[in-house]
């Protein structure tokens, strides 16, 4: 009866692309770049979330 190792990793992971996609949502980009980040957090997770934290909107 322990916690499935995936099951956990899996949960933070979904936790960290919904805090990114947050963040985006209140930065203060432009409406479509808003909307070009978050369908690339949630369309591409892993090469999303690495792109945003180097090229994304600061702020």
């Amino acid at each position: 009866m322990g916690i499935e190792v995936g099951g956990l990793l899996g949960l933070i992971w979904l936790i960290i692309v919904i805090w990114a996609v947050v963040k985006v949502a209140k930065s203060s980009a432009g409406g479509v770049s808003k909307l070009l980040w978050i369908l690339v957090l949630l369309f591409f997770p892993l090469v999303g979330l690495i792109a945003w934290f180097l090229l994304g909107p600061k702020g």
